[in-house]
């Protein structure tokens, strides 16, 4: 053989030998990339022929497939759609997936790599694949009721609820206002699905956001619990230690001279009160006092250890909620500010249930999730979640924990937070009613956790706007009630 054809030969060879290896690479590496790909018609085409698994809340199904008698075979269907919206997502031919649908695709539609053995017996007997279940850790008592909380205070309002097991990280309850009916993505009508995306998408309302775990706003005295955790561990307080109070505290700062005020001009009880009442009373000059005494670094590892800073939910679309923009060196008058929830602080709902779950649960913050089992279509388990901390450290010790508790409940007792009173139960709460920009109302807050003494729910409510008078807006007077029934169901079921 001449030199020429040699390697001719070679480099034929070298080619085929790379074909084969790409083959074997698509086939076997990005297969699963590939297939769970938003847009993929032929995967989608398949799928959508398929009985695909159901969503489950309390056993009964949210999300399902029934026969749909056309080309694809099977129609999704949602229950309570509205309700159950910003976790299932939706399902659709043109959009692909989102919320639960999309992250737990892969067991729903029957191609996951567990399901092989399924798959293989499906093929043998000449059935159409079926996917498995996922079971999510909704008490549908609470959802419901979370969802009526919102829906009294006005068609257009605004806000999100969420309830955890402080034990476990479990979400109890996700509710979110206004919502949106997955239905109509998933109809097989693809020019009404065209139409429905094109409405849902231009709202300026946003019914496709998950308000709960998406949306970040300043979550104003609810964050005071954040900075009483850091008094207590740095600056070594007790309920009944003294701490600043009066009307007024003055700063002076990079952009001049700064005050400091109470709501409604109040001097919180006198000029030095204990750090109980500084909470009971919501205090603005307490904790922006005791916020300076903290220092920026302390009170920002503070709020790092209860989770902020990082989106610990997995199947859901989040978003890190934050003590300040990165980089940032706030000066006295803005650590003040920081101190109760203000200037560049901002959480979700999630975020600020997690506050109150940490505290519930002797400082340990555990890890939320959503999904509690993962079936096969014969119902044999899967995948079953493990709780888990966030992180090593704890937020709190048991003692300080202990101490906030004392203090949360003292609050329902006798200050702010009075509308979360339930007869034969210790709660423990704080309000928050955060300013945001001058041409619209503030947002009212609310987190509480209950039985104070073994904590087994704790809940954050967000009104973000609704029908109520802007002098009327405050966290206990909107969201409280709200957070009492929440509670009220959970201990009830």
């Amino acid at each position: 053989m001449n030199k020429p054809i040699r390697n001719l030969a070679i480099a034929c060879l070298a080619l085929f030998a790379a074909l084969l290896l790409n083959v074997n690479y698509v086939q076997f590496v990005e297969a699963d990339s590939l297939n769970s790909k938003n847009g993929n018609r032929r995967v989608i085409d398949e799928e959508f022929s398929r009985d695909r698994g159901s969503i489950l809340v309390d056993g009964d199904p949210v999300a399902e497939s029934v026969k749909s008698g056309d080309q694809y075979e099977y129609q999704r269907k949602y229950a309570e759609p509205g309700l159950y919206a910003p976790l299932t997502g939706f399902f659709s031919y043109i959009y692909g997936g989102a919320s639960i649908e999309r992250s737990q695709n892969a067991v729903l539609s029957g191609s996951d790599n567990r399901l092989f053995v399924n798959r293989v017996v499906d093929l043998l007997s000449n059935a159409q694949p079926k996917g498995g279940s996922v079971e999510l850790t909704i008490n549908s008592a609470a959802q419901k009721t979370a969802a009526s909380g919102l829906e009294a205070l006005g068609k257009n309002t605004k806000g999100a609820v969420v309830a955890l097991d402080p034990r476990t990280g479990a979400i109890l309850a996700s509710v979110t206002q206004p919502s949106y009916d997955p239905n109509r993505l998933a109809s097989h009508d693809l020019n009404k699905v065209e139409a429905a995306w094109k409405e849902l998408t231009g709202d300026k309302d946003q019914p496709m956001i998950n308000r709960g775990t998406q949306q970040i706003l300043p979550p104003g005295s609810t964050f005071k619990l954040v900075t009483a955790a850091a008094a207590l561990k740095n600056l070594k307080l007790d309920p009944d230690s003294k701490v600043k109070g009066g009307t007024t505290l003055d700063f002076g700062g990079r952009a001049g001279s700064y005050t400091l005020g109470n709501e409604n001009g109040s001097n919180c009880g006198g000029n030095s009160i204990t750090f109980e009442q500084a909470l009971n009373v919501s205090c603005n000059v307490s904790f922006g006092s005791l916020a300076d005494k903290i220092g920026q670094d302390k009170l920002d590892a503070q709020a790092e250890l209860f989770g902020f800073g990082r989106d610990y939910l997995e199947g859901l679309p989040g978003s890190s909620s934050r003590f300040t923009a990165e980089g940032t060196d706030l000066d006295v008058a803005q650590l003040a500010q920081s101190g109760i929830g203000q200037y560049e602080v901002a959480a979700s709902p999630l975020q600020m249930a997690m506050v109150a779950a940490g505290i519930a649960n002797d400082g340990v913050v555990m890890k939320p999730y959503v999904v509690k089992t993962v079936r096969e279509p014969n119902l044999q388990v899967l995948e079953k979640a493990e709780p888990e901390a966030i992180s090593d450290t704890p937020a709190m010790s048991a003692a300080d924990s202990a101490k906030l508790r004392q203090m949360m409940v003292s609050t329902v007792e006798r200050g702010t937070a009075t509308s979360a009173r339930i007869s034969g139960v210790d709660v423990g709460a704080k309000t928050g009613t955060a300013q945001s920009t001058e041409d619209r109302p503030p947002y009212a807050w609310f987190v509480a956790l209950a039985p104070a003494d073994n904590p087994t729910v704790a809940v954050a409510v967000l009104v973000e706007s609704s029908d109520t008078a802007r002098n009327e807006i405050a966290g206990g007077r909107l969201a409280g009630p709200i957070a009492r029934s929440v509670i009220e169901a959970v201990l009830e079921k």
